[in-house]
């Protein structure tokens, strides 16, 4: 480990697990690991693909994360560093996964929906975030975090047509 406590990126596993060292950027990782996925969304978005096309993909991705997590958390006896926004990434994918029309105004209203229920942690974000000690717990929050802001955008969305 370096001297502020995080892990050498040159690891795999921990340049995955903060998400190319966005999650080592200073106040509000997590924000900052959210703002980082939304290029990326932006731009596959602009295809406008059919939602279930990425839903085998995120699957596996948050399999894989959850076991990484967990080896990762395990191995420097830490639960939910800070450092560790793969799980942002995942929970704004998940939230993205609802999005009515691509385009930035959209994007930027899951962002805020998002952060607010990932802050938040309604019940059972919170049950996967305080109770599970498995990496899977610190995935599934902002899974479930990302369905409620899916879940809460589209009726607001129908506001903005």
């Amino acid at each position: 480990m370096n001297q502020d406590n995080r892990p050498n990126l040159k690891r795999p596993d921990i340049l995955f697990l903060s998400f190319f060292g966005v999650g080592y950027l200073p106040l509000a990782p997590g924000t900052w690991g959210t703002l980082a996925t939304l290029p990326f969304l932006y731009g596959i978005g602009r295809f406008n693909p059919p939602f279930f096309l990425f839903l085998p993909f995120l699957t596996m991705l948050t399999i894989i994360s959850s076991f990484i997590a967990d080896k990762v958390q395990s191995e420097l006896k830490a639960h939910d560093p800070q450092w560790i926004v793969i799980d942002e990434v995942l929970g704004m994918t998940t939230a993205w996964l609802f999005i009515q029309q691509h385009n930035l105004l959209h994007l930027f209203i899951l962002f805020i929906l998002f952060r607010f229920f990932d802050i938040i942690k309604f019940w059972p974000a919170s049950y996967f975030d305080k109770k599970m000690s498995h990496g899977a717990g610190t995935i599934l929050d902002d899974i479930v975090s990302g369905v409620y802001a899916g879940l809460l955008y589209i009726p607001i969305s129908y506001f903005l047509k």
